[in-house]
């Protein structure tokens, strides 16, 4: 019925044409030049009750705010928010929706005040992601759970004693690879990541950050997508000793997190730049914390070597005394590398020759840029 409207609209009112006294076009609303008929909810009892009175009130759980129909946006009804939508509602697909029914393709949602979070996207590989070996080996171990948990919750029945899905920490200082290392988890699960923008999330008005958390979460639910909380603490932060009522409803929401991330079947990636600014509550539930640590020389060096242009002709410059001089994140170099990269093309040099001066200018620039004071 409710894909009527888009698969075949004159439908109904040819059917009304043939039958002009069914009651069924009482409960059918009318646009505004009365010549389509759309299916409502009340419509919908009608066909699936009749005239019974217990049977079309039993239909009604369908459009409860709790039914799949309702929760997982199969359909959409004016005032679906509340226990019960009205009756005179009129239902209809969403456009997600209807694109898996009819072509079996996912349209994933944009970011929205409905959901909050972007979908992130990479063309690099894991060999573009240089970290220590034990880090990349826990990295592995997430994809390995991806791959292997069906067998372990369904085959093995394990799904009777453990808990759903997958919760990581990373944490460690921004520009060490925390964004990079979720988008590629998703690249190689094949699986969309989504990025919560946690400031949309927490709202002043009391009771409004748990609505916002719900509609992400269901939204999210039964959809194999991983949701990566940049800048976690906001709302994933340590609990605090209640003075008033701010306090008693900041931590209300921390519990309400707590409940969510325990029973969604997803991937659930934090991320945070202290380990210790998260509540202990949330560590105690992580399958897995990893350090995403600031390279040492050896990290440095090979971030350097992999992400340089061959292009660029280095005149007099060791990168092995860079590397093991200047003390930055993998972000860093990168930026770095891109800032040199544009001077020399904008030199128009047809060699594209680097000078240690310039490349130390781009370094001095990303230190000067975070505060930091150039060796």
């Amino acid at each position: 019925m409710a894909l009527l409207p888009r698969l075949e609209p004159a439908l109904l009112k040819r059917i009304y044409l043939e039958f002009p006294n069914s009651t069924l076009f009482d409960f059918c609303s009318v646009n505004d030049n009365g010549r389509l008929f759309f299916p409502t909810i009340q419509s919908l009892q009608y066909i699936l009750g009749g005239d019974s009175i217990a049977e079309r009130l039993k239909a009604l759980d369908y459009f409860a705010s709790d039914s799949v129909l309702i929760k997982d946006e199969i359909v959409t009804i004016p005032g679906s928010g509340q226990d019960y939508a009205p009756m005179n509602g009129q239902i209809s697909v969403p456009q997600e929706a209807f694109n898996m029914m009819i072509f079996g393709t996912e349209l994933l949602p944009k970011m929205s005040n409905d959901f909050p979070a972007e979908q992130l996207y990479t063309c690099r590989s894991w060999k573009d992601l240089i970290l220590p070996e034990n880090t990349m080996e826990e990295l592995q171990s997430i994809e390995s759970w991806y791959n292997s948990s069906q067998v372990l919750m369904e085959d093995w029945g394990m799904h009777r004693k453990l808990k759903p899905g997958f919760r990581v920490l990373f944490y460690g200082d921004p520009g060490t690879g925390k964004t990079l290392a979720a988008s590629l988890l998703g690249k190689y699960t094949e699986r969309p990541v989504f990025r919560v923008d946690v400031s949309m999330l927490v709202s002043k008005y009391i009771g409004e950050t748990e609505k916002q958390l719900a509609k992400l979460f269901d939204k999210a639910e039964n959809k194999n997508w991983i949701l990566f909380f940049d800048e976690a603490d906001a709302i994933f932060g340590k609990r605090t000793n209640v003075r008033d009522a701010h306090d008693k409803y900041a931590n209300q929401e921390v519990s309400y997190l707590l409940q969510k991330i325990e029973t969604f079947s997803g991937l659930i990636i934090l991320a945070s730049n202290f380990k210790n600014n998260m509540d202990k509550a949330f560590t105690r539930r992580f399958q897995s914390c990893i350090k995403f640590s600031n390279p040492k020389y050896e990290e440095r060096l090979r971030i350097w070597q992999h992400n340089m242009p061959e292009q660029l002709q280095l005149e007099g410059i060791d990168m092995k005394d860079i590397a093991n001089r200047y003390e930055l994140t993998g972000s860093n170099i990168m930026n770095i590398i891109q800032d040199v990269s544009l001077k020399t093309i904008a030199l128009r040099d047809p060699d594209y020759r680097v000078s240690l001066e310039m490349l130390l200018e781009s370094i001095r620039k990303e230190y000067v840029k975070e505060d930091k004071i150039f060796p």
